[in-house]
């Protein structure tokens, strides 16, 4: 039986979440643009490139100015998560402010086939540094917050990835396991299901997919939901299906996509600063507990990393 949507979303109106801090502007339009309608992304990448530019302008000179129309450009802003207009505009403000005040001017991070190897390390380490920032600056605290919560009194918890997203999965659990909390990650997608299946209330399952999509992540993590089970996605796509199966969602960043680094694989950058959020967040709450675990698995590893000493 499926969960009840009053459970999930409770009886009440809903409260609309905050608008996104000017900092956040960039980050979610790289994030949303995929997803985006061609009108609208022309709108969204104007205001992205040009937010100074952008914020002196009405809503009909940045509909003509993009070749749209004001209603492409008011859903765009609502899309980005502004309540209209003129909010957007704000941003747009804050954003131009913060850019003339000394920030680092954007360097181009395509990488070519006959770059140096110099060049290939410059442009990989700023668009990892950007991508950690648009992550850090899009990531919803307070679903964060919710999750921390659910992992610290959780029975037990699993964690779904394939691919880039399973070796994330893995130094989740890890770093969980490390502080004496029971948790298994499955890249194998029927030991995923046939897990999910015995979760529970109070258990929690966390899914990561950067696009949002990938059905042997969403199987398992719908398994868990109609089972009670708290769930959480950590994904690129705030709209992709997995996320009518979370009860909170946090959205990462990712480096831009070329030929030699495609998303799958530079989506890790934002998935693990998500996952050392999560550890981070539990450690806190449980210290009295997680420090002599931590300690004790040092411990118990320590011999295996001295040289032995040579026999005179």
């Amino acid at each position: 039986m499926t969960r009840d949507v009053k459970e999930i979303f409770g009886s009440g109106a809903a409260t609309p979440p905050a608008p996104p801090a000017p900092a956040a502007l960039a980050a979610k339009v790289r994030t949303l643009a995929p997803s985006m309608t061609r009108s609208m992304q022309r709108v969204a990448e104007a205001v992205a490139d040009d937010p100074a530019g952008c914020a002196a302008l009405t809503v009909t000179g940045l509909a003509e100015l993009t070749g749209t129309s004001e209603a492409t450009v008011v859903r765009t802003a609502r899309l980005l998560g502004y309540p209209g207009y003129r909010d957007l505009r704000l941003a747009l403000a804050g954003l131009a402010a913060q850019q003339q005040s000394g920030r680092a001017p954007a360097i181009t991070t395509d990488i070519a086939v006959d770059d140096p190897i110099a060049d290939v390390v410059a442009k990989l380490a700023y668009d990892e540094q950007q991508t950690l920032a648009d992550t850090a600056a899009g990531l919803d605290t307070v679903q964060l917050a919710a999750a921390v919560t659910a992992l610290v009194g959780a029975r037990r918890t699993d964690v779904y990835g394939v691919g880039a997203s399973g070796l994330v999965a893995q130094d989740l659990t890890q770093k969980l396991l490390r502080i004496g909390l029971l948790a298994h990650a499955h890249s194998d997608p029927h030991l995923a299901v046939t897990n999910a299946v015995q979760l529970r209330p109070g258990d929690v399952a966390i899914a990561i997919t950067h696009s949002g999509s990938t059905g042997d992540v969403i199987e398992p993590l719908r398994a868990a939901f109609e089972r009670g089970a708290t769930t959480v996605a950590v994904t690129g796509r705030p709209d992709g299906p997995v996320t009518q199966y979370a009860d909170h969602v946090l959205t990462t960043s990712t480096a831009r996509e070329s030929e030699l680094r495609p998303a799958a694989m530079s989506s890790r950058t934002g998935q693990l600063l998500v996952v050392d959020c999560l550890f981070v967040g539990v450690a806190q709450q449980t210290y009295e507990a997680a420090a002599p675990a931590l300690a004790a698995s040092y411990e118990a590893l320590a011999h295996r990393h001295r040289v032995p000493r040579k026999s005179p």
